[in-house]
């Protein structure tokens, strides 16, 4: 049996960055909140709530110094925030920030903006506070028909997208408005690099194998992306959150495996996995 891992399987810069912040800041000993799940990750949460860490649901049980995970909130959760005295510790992921920053300033020019996501992801929620009043969530390329007659008579629009969502269907989108929009568009792919080499890198390792093992939470945007990339490619495809998920002698026959992990995923898991198929 052969194994094929992705290199660039597991955490990504914004994750990593926002768990070891969540740990710095228990290891100080205070009482600390976090908004909503820090990353998408069951293993990662329940390590965190041994440590002491408080998860909510809404910035109004903070009771004390609250996190703001990596997906980013909305300006409104800033301003709660702000008038019930909580101290925030932002571990926002920088890509989400930046996004954040250009819906904003295309926001304040008129500009009807176009976003691509997975509408009620918490990142695109964040996203949507600023884009001001003019503004549409996509999922699919199937809904521009009825976004082009809404917004065939705007002047300025703009395209960007969700850090974690489809290159291939963010390219696919942008084809079409490209062709379809005769004012002026902009066209600007903020989808997180680390996100369009994990797909790609999916993508060719789902070519050459004959089971593809994709491992990640089950809330995962992203993990689920890769699932959908190895579908359409390799025949055999199963999605697990660790390495108690599956089976190893239901595929004792197969010949090349290949694995990846999504962006919240973290490295002992996926050795746990290696170490299963070894």
């Amino acid at each position: 049996m052969e194994v094929i891992v992705g290199e660039n399987a597991g955490f990504c810069y914004g994750v990593k960055r926002a768990v070891d912040g969540a740990r710095e800041e228990l290891g100080k000993g205070k009482e600390i909140y976090c908004l909503g799940d820090i990353v998408h990750n069951n293993h990662v949460i329940e390590e965190l709530k041994k440590q002491g860490m408080k998860f909510i649901d809404k910035i109004e049980e903070a009771k004390g110094k609250t996190i703001i995970r990596a997906h980013g909130v909305s300006k409104k959760v800033y301003q709660k925030a702000k008038d019930m005295n909580i101290e925030i510790k932002d571990l926002t992921c920088p890509s989400v920030l930046r996004i954040h920053k250009i819906a904003s300033e295309y926001a304040s020019k008129g500009f009807y903006i176009v976003l691509t996501g997975k509408k009620n992801h918490p990142e695109v929620i964040g996203i949507e506070s600023h884009c001001g009043e003019k503004y549409s969530v996509i999922t699919e390329k199937e809904e521009l028909d009825e976004l082009l007659n809404k917004i065939m008579n705007e002047q300025n629009i703009l395209l960007i997208s969700q850090t974690t969502y489809s290159s291939k269907k963010f390219d696919e989108i942008a084809e079409i408005l490209n062709k379809e929009i005769k004012n002026n568009l902009v066209i600007n792919k903020t989808i997180c690099p680390s996100t369009e080499i994990r797909q790609k890198e999916t993508e060719e390792i789902a070519k050459q194998v004959d089971l593809m093992i994709i491992i990640g939470g089950k809330k995962s945007s992203n993990t689920k992306k890769l699932y959908d990339i190895s579908c359409s490619i390799c025949k055999n495809v199963i999605y697990i959150e660790n390495a108690e998920d599956f089976n190893i002698e239901d595929y004792m026959n197969i010949e090349k495996i290949g694995i990846m992990a999504g962006a919240s995923t973290p490295q002992e898991q996926i050795e746990k996995v290696k170490g299963c198929l070894k």
